[in-house]
């Protein structure tokens, strides 16, 4: 097939490295955005195989005016907030001499009514809603990996063209959960909304377990031994962030909302973790009683999670505004977000950027870490109490052990422990 692709996300970078793979043809088109780079991608294995595929000739960068006329799918992938430029290429697409019906997926964030907005544009065509499941920080994996996908169409016909499309990583025909384009669109909200609830629910627990004593890593291990339960998204942390994922649970709690029903639980899930954001400031806040007017805390970790250089909805930033407000100097290590981090808070003397995670660590009162990077969880305790003016670990994602960390000599935080 040929394949045309609009949009710079993650998904669309995926989805356009896994097709040129298969052998489709595929043409990325990006001219009516004013930038630099097509993709939105700091995946190195996603970089990879479009670079590959670039060479091989299954994967090419157009301009519109170069986009062949007999493309077999259009596939949008845009991020919420550039509706406008869906509408845009779209309306681009409605005046070029092309025969109709083309197979058009939308895999864009734009919440409930999305496709049918788009669709309303070019009514002609097969509109199918394909959402975006990509896993920041293994992309690649998060998708092929998927047991079953979740695909908004009832016409068998277009079922039929799509699975075709798909079917060199999709090739069984259960790996496809079809229903009509707006209940997989709410479907797509359901589940970003369950898997936070979870995490704010072991959050939540975390916090009565830290006030009777009990560590919240042995209640984990026996939650998730039940079969009924698993163990996804039950580890509590500094709290959830995530362009999209934030995104489809406040889109869900409006709709929610727009529709009269009362419901407080995707509210309380998203106070919760608002508030877990926060929750190492205060820990910091009550160790030293108050009096952080002049100190230094080393961050380890601004990224969202690890293997990305995203900070969206990241802890980094309401801490950051916490810790400056008390007059904290930070200390701030990444292996991938120090840009991003430079291009939101410019130079100011009360944030130093470091390369190396120890350096980040010289002359810190406290060091906390906010995101679970592979380099962080062996610690070099030695280096880190002759270069810290104080030696206490605030702990954030609970990778250490307390009992060790309190042996080398260390004051230990975590969550629920």
């Amino acid at each position: 097939m040929k394949i045309a692709i609009f949009g710079t996300t993650l998904y669309a970078g995926v989805i356009a490295s896994l097709l040129a793979e298969c052998g489709h043809y595929v043409f990325v088109c990006d001219d009516l955005e004013d930038e630099s780079s097509f993709f939105d991608i700091t995946e190195q294995d996603v970089l990879s195989t479009l670079a590959k595929h670039l060479q091989s000739g299954f994967f090419k960068y157009c301009d519109f005016q170069s986009l062949p006329l007999d493309i077999d799918t259009y596939f949008f992938s845009f991020s919420h907030g550039k509706e406008h430029l869906a509408l845009d290429v779209l309306k681009h697409l409605s005046e070029r001499t092309i025969i109709h019906p083309k197979l058009m997926v939308n895999a864009s964030t734009f919440g409930l009514h999305g496709t049918e907005k788009l669709k309303q544009i070019l009514p002609e065509d097969d509109w199918v809603y394909f959402p975006d499941i990509v896993q920041e920080g293994q992309a690649l994996k998060s998708l092929t990996s998927t047991g079953k996908v979740i695909i908004g169409c009832q016409n068998l016909k277009v079922q039929e063209k799509l699975q075709e499309m798909l079917r060199p990583f999709f090739p069984r025909p259960q790996q496809y959960l079809f229903m009509p384009i707006l209940d997989a669109e709410f479907t797509k909200l359901g589940i970003s909304g369950m898997l936070a609830t979870r995490i704010s629910y072991i959050n939540d627990l975390a916090v009565v377990a830290e006030k009777l004593g009990i560590d919240i890593a042995n209640v984990r291990e026996g939650m998730t031994a039940d079969n009924r339960i698993g163990t996804s998204y039950l580890h509590p942390g500094a709290g959830f962030g995530g362009a999209n994922f934030s995104h489809d649970i406040v889109t869900l709690s409006h709709t929610v909302a727009r529709t009269g029903v009362k419901s407080q639980l995707l509210e309380q899930v998203w106070d919760i973790n608002e508030q877990q954001k926060e929750l190492l400031f205060r820990k910091l806040w009550n160790y030293f009683n108050g009096d952080l007017k002049g100190k230094t805390v080393a961050i380890w970790g601004a990224a969202f999670k690890q293997n990305t250089s995203s900070t969206s909805h990241s802890p980094i930033h309401p801490m950051l505004a916490a810790l400056w407000s008390q007059g904290i100097t930070v200390r701030l290590h990444d292996p991938q977000a120090l840009a991003e981090i430079k291009q939101e808070y410019g130079d100011r003397p009360d944030l130093i950027l470091c390369e190396n995670q120890y350096i980040a660590a010289q002359g810190a009162h406290a060091l906390c870490l906010l995101t679970a990077w592979k380099q962080y969880f062996a610690l070099d305790y030695e280096k880190l109490k002759y270069d810290m003016l104080h030696p206490l670990i605030l702990d954030g994602r609970n990778i250490y052990n307390p009992e060790y960390v309190k042996n080398q000599g260390f004051a230990y935080m975590g969550v629920g422990r």
